[in-house]
């Protein structure tokens, strides 16, 4: 049996990449949203990633499978309410896509009016609109392959008659409602929106139609209905206006960007969202203020501790990500690759191999002569202020100072991540945290051996997130009072944790 949604008199949270992710999502229904769109998530992306119960966060996790990243993430908060736009040039995976997430979303949505290059040349977004077959081939695929209601995004065409033609051709497909975004593929939020032309294809069809692009005269509730009322709609698509301040859905009018900052904060700590998603979110809701003192702390910022620490919520991000930890989530820390390239082993600096796909089944056998000191020690630029104060420049000094010779590096490449390995003064140190690029797994194979050495204190490396405590440490100690076991650490949740960083940055 198909389930329904009725897209009359809604207020929505549109697709916006990089904002429209968990945190945000609540946030949205919180402050008065009725649907939440995703980010748009490539169709691909989602086939090659794997569904997973997330007992600790009670979460339904889609995992990318080649690095652990987390592609999509949904509660129970927003079911029945949860949009997943995808991108798509192709009816087979756009099915694909719909049967495999229809259990976890409310209705699917496509995208046809992204005016990035990426998506028109690869025949997604605001190139369906010119090819008609294919688009409505896709559309009706998923509305007779799918439970779920299907919808669709367009943009309007430079001429309003053919927009016309094009939305009642879409209509003809099944879908359930269609968003319009009043410009056309080349004009830019700083061009005014033609609600007009929305009015033109709401008064056209039968299905309801949802306006969206007038975030230029949005800043609270009052003014969506009235930009609603313009476009002869009853439902409205909110974007920029909501990622500024997303309490622009609230009936009693918005709330100070502090409070909102600090509640987004909260959700994202809570629901462990990549303190790089989280930081570029709160960017954008700082806008202006990007160049003022807390602005530019939050540029410098690269830990979800330091992000927090800025709004006094940083005591409330350790307890609750050392609570992650030792409750069992697999985060970042535990991200292991699928893949390897080349042959496996250990490449020299500087020689980087392609990536192939063959399995990596299991480290092969350490039979090498020098010790292995092995730590789990991620690197963290922004705790170090200037280059002469990072860990390799520091062994390299230190070597200097003790007349050793100086330090040998080899990098380890699997999939999308790197380990290195050091070779100094007859031994060998090595990260087993997987970084993401060759000159952080160097740096923090160099922190190992600092630490090993006696340079490095480990209590300020666990004060500054490259390392997290011993379960039987001080810190665990203190989880332990304020409660560490795992139905705690889910929030009374019922529902296998993504590879996203909890205290380090990935």
């Amino acid at each position: 049996m198909k389930s329904d949604i009725d897209y009359r008199n809604k207020l929505v949270l549109a697709p916006m990449v990089r904002v429209g992710t968990l945190p945000m999502r609540l946030l949205a229904l919180e402050y008065g949203a009725d649907l939440v769109y995703t980010e748009e998530i490539i169709d691909w992306k989602l086939l090659r990633a794997e569904r997973h119960t997330n007992e600790v966060l009670g979460t339904i996790d889609y995992i990318d499978t080649t690095d652990g990243t987390v592609v999509f993430r949904t509660c129970p908060d927003e079911r029945g309410k949860v949009v997943l736009q995808i991108g798509t040039a192709s009816a087979e995976r756009a099915v694909a896509v719909g049967q495999m997430m229809q259990n976890d979303v409310a209705a699917i949505d496509v995208n046809m009016g992204c005016p990035k290059d990426f998506s028109i040349k690869g025949g997604m977004g605001v190139a369906l609109l010119y090819d008609l077959p294919r688009a409505k081939a896709i559309l009706e695929g998923l509305v007779q392959g799918v439970r779920i209601p299907v919808t669709c995004k367009i943009r309007v065409m430079p001429d309003l008659d053919e927009t016309v033609a094009l939305a009642k051709e879409l209509q003809s497909t099944g879908i359930r409602a269609i968003g319009v975004h009043g410009r056309t593929k080349t004009e830019r939020p700083r061009d005014p929106v033609n609600e007009d032309a929305i009015a033109r294809v709401a008064n056209a069809l039968h299905i309801p139609v949802i306006a969206n692009g007038g975030s230029q005269s949005i800043t609270r509730r009052h003014d969506i209905l009235r930009f609603a009322q313009r476009c002869s709609t009853t439902s409205v698509m909110v974007a920029r206006a909501a990622e500024w301040n997303c309490s622009v859905f609230r009936a009693d009018g918005p709330l100070p960007l502090d409070d909102v900052i600090r509640r987004y904060l909260e959700l994202s700590v809570r629901y462990d969202n990549s303190p790089s998603n989280t930081k570029y979110c709160v960017q954008m809701m700082l806008r202006s203020l990007q160049e003022s003192p807390i602005g530019r702390r939050l540029l410098d910022s690269q830990t979800m501790q330091q992000i927090c620490d800025i709004w006094e919520m940083g005591e409330y991000c350790r307890e609750t990500q050392l609570r992650y930890h030792f409750a069992g989530i697999k985060g970042r820390r535990a991200c292991r690759p699928r893949t390897q390239s080349g042959d496996g082993g250990p490449v020299a600096e500087g020689n980087e191999p392609t990536a192939s796909k063959k399995q990596c089944l299991e480290e092969s056998p350490d039979s090498d002569p020098e010790p292995l000191n092995e730590e789990n020690v991620c690197f963290i630029r922004s705790n170090f202020i200037d280059d002469n104060s990072l860990p390799k420049s520091k062994l390299y000094l230190h070597a200097v100072r003790n007349g050793l010779p100086r330090a040998q590096y080899e990098v380890q490449q699997k999939d999308k991540l790197f380990r290195a390995t050091i070779r100094f003064d007859g031994q060998r140190y090595t990260s087993s945290f997987w970084e993401k690029n060759k000159r952080y797994a160097e740096q923090a194979a160099a922190l190992v051996c600092l630490l090993k050495r006696g340079v490095e204190s480990r209590d300020e490396l666990i004060r500054n997130g490259a390392m997290l405590p011993a379960k039987n440490g001080p810190a665990a100690a203190v989880v332990e009072q304020t409660g560490s076991s795992k139905a705690d650490a889910a929030g009374e949740s019922e529902t296998n944790g993504e590879a996203r960083p909890m205290v380090e940055s990935c």
